[in-house]
């Protein structure tokens, strides 16, 4: 431990977390849901803002990517039950209540949960410069910026951006099909496949041997010298950040058409993989708007990159990384694979989520592999790490969640090459 952050190895949270032990974090900061609502900064009316812009670019989206025509352009993922996943891990621990999975392993144009905020920043982005040149108003039909005239007019500009893979895959795609000149600076532990299928978009992939801070701080610092490239931040951007909070606004129509109820009575329990944050506190915020005090918010983090709870627990938040406390930032859940967690978004969640836990990268291999086998659904390693949540939500013998709803959400697995998905599954160990 570095000698700034030595008296913190008195606490017993970062012992643990400096041990790559995992553990479970309740929040003690947490507030009453209209309260740390109050305290993030934006509103509801900035979601549905960020909404009402979706399904302007819905046609433009439904023109350019086949794939997502099925829902009229609308980049959303589907809510599926896990009841042999469920049956498996009772085998293991009590499970009470139900287990669903949100399928954003598997929406359309990118295949991860960055598709929500990723794509939404470049539309935004999109859409200023187009109204602000005179080539579009708010009424036209948002198709024409896939003109041959939109196309050279964005290819004056650049989109600059620092990934694990993920985010880089989803700024990516969509501003090239715009017509963006694309730079992704990606981190040495991103995986080649992702890095490969940038350059077949015609995507400029800088690779940095140190890890996703330094490819973020580098595509900043780049980004800065031209004013012709916008750098997409995911350390501080408001903007990705409403864009993730959008599923949280369109999840209670989905539950309802499936049944589930969501209230006092009938609790949700949410467990999002995290990373720098700002797709799990998009959400996260998105479904306390929704929901309010009836839905519970877990960050799931790999034991060797536990930024977002050294963060919270800490109250030190960007100013420390695991690195100073001694851990590797190494992991198989690339996806998951930060050191320092987002300032912005960790002192926007200190209220309102409910915990943090780790996990270890061989139960996430485990956890892959029963999914897999109980389930026939194949996710990344990175988007197993809610599935643990909801035994150690359970384990509190005082607990009465027998009408709860657990929901996983799954953050991306669906474009993994086949190749690479069965070493990740060799990885696992039958349980």
């Amino acid at each position: 431990m570095t000698d700034k952050f030595a008296q913190l190895h008195r606490l017993e949270i970062v012992q643990q977390l400096a041990a790559q032990t995992a553990v479970f974090w309740n929040n003690p900061q947490q507030l009453p849901a209209t309260e740390g609502l109050a305290q993030v900064g934006l509103t509801l009316e900035d979601v549905q803002d960020a909404a009402a812009r979706l399904q302007r670019f819905a046609p433009l989206i439904a023109e350019a990517f086949p794939e997502s025509r099925s829902r009229g352009g609308i980049i959303e993922s589907e809510v599926v039950a896990l009841p042999a996943m469920q049956h498996a891990l009772m085998q293991q621990g009590s499970l009470a209540g139900k287990l669903w999975l949100k399928k954003d392993s598997h929406l359309p144009i990118s295949g991860s949960i960055k598709a929500r905020g990723g794509i939404y920043e470049v539309l935004v982005l999109a859409e200023k410069l187009a109204v602000d040149a005179g080539l579009l108003s708010e009424q036209d039909d948002y198709r024409r910026l896939l003109s041959p005239e939109c196309r050279e007019f964005f290819g004056r500009y650049k989109i600059a951006v620092g990934s694990t893979g993920n985010l880089g895959l989803s700024i990516g795609i969509m501003g090239a099909t715009l017509g963006f000149q694309v730079i992704v600076h990606m981190s040495a532990d991103a995986r080649e496949w992702k890095k490969q299928r940038l350059r077949d978009h015609q995507v400029t992939v800088v690779e940095h041997e140190d890890d996703y801070s330094v490819a973020v701080e580098q595509g900043r610092q780049t980004a800065a010298n031209d004013p012709y490239c916008f750098f997409i931040d995911d350390e501080h951007s408001h903007t990705l950040f409403l864009g993730y909070a959008v599923a949280g606004l369109r999840l209670p129509e989905q539950l309802a058409a499936l049944g589930i109820s969501v209230d006092r009575e009938h609790p949700l329990y949410v467990y999002l993989p995290c990373g720098v944050g700002g797709g799990p506190g998009g959400v996260a915020f998105g479904l306390k708007l929704a929901f309010g005090d009836a839905v519970h918010c877990f960050f799931a983090e790999p034991t060797h990159s536990p930024c977002m709870l050294l963060g919270m627990s800490t109250g030190y938040h960007d100013a420390i990384s695991v690195q100073d406390i001694g851990l590797d930032n190494q992991t198989i859940a690339d996806g998951l694979a930060v050191g320092r967690a987002s300032g912005f978004v960790g002192r926007a969640m200190q209220s309102l989520i409910d915990g943090c836990y780790t996990l270890s990268d061989q139960r996430l291999a485990d956890l892959q592999l029963l999914l897999h086998r109980t389930e026939n659904i194949q996710l990344e390693p990175s988007a197993l790490a809610g599935m643990q949540g909801p035994l150690w939500v359970c384990s509190d013998p005082t607990s009465q969640l027998d009408k709860a709803t657990h929901l996983v959400w799954a953050t991306g697995g669906s474009m993994v090459p086949d190749e690479e998905m069965q070493r990740y599954l060799a990885m696992g160990q039958a349980q």
